[in-house]
């Protein structure tokens, strides 16, 4: 999750769930070599499931967070958490 794009990837996810592949293009700002390319590591990881099928003859990609990506967003999240609240007195 260390990279900008792969956590944009997952904040999104962790609210909505599933997301078409453009909805998560067009939110992150990325271009689609480089979203395959965070998406294909998140989905190794097993943070992230994506679909593939053809609606009305175009290619359709969705991604959706998996039971991992949540326990590891979560995990991510509280561990940013503590290095903020640290007291450095």
């Amino acid at each position: 999750l260390h990279s900008q794009l792969r956590l944009a990837v997952m904040s999104l996810l962790i609210g909505i769930k599933e997301a078409e592949f453009t909805f998560i293009k067009e939110k992150t700002n990325a271009t689609a070599g480089n979203l395959s390319v965070q998406i294909q590591k998140l989905k190794d990881a097993g943070y992230i499931e994506e679909n593939k099928q053809f609606k009305d003859n175009y290619p359709l990609t969705t991604c959706s967070i998996t039971k991992k990506g949540i326990e590891a967003f979560e995990k991510y999240v509280k561990a940013l958490q503590g290095y903020l609240h640290t007291d450095t007195n």
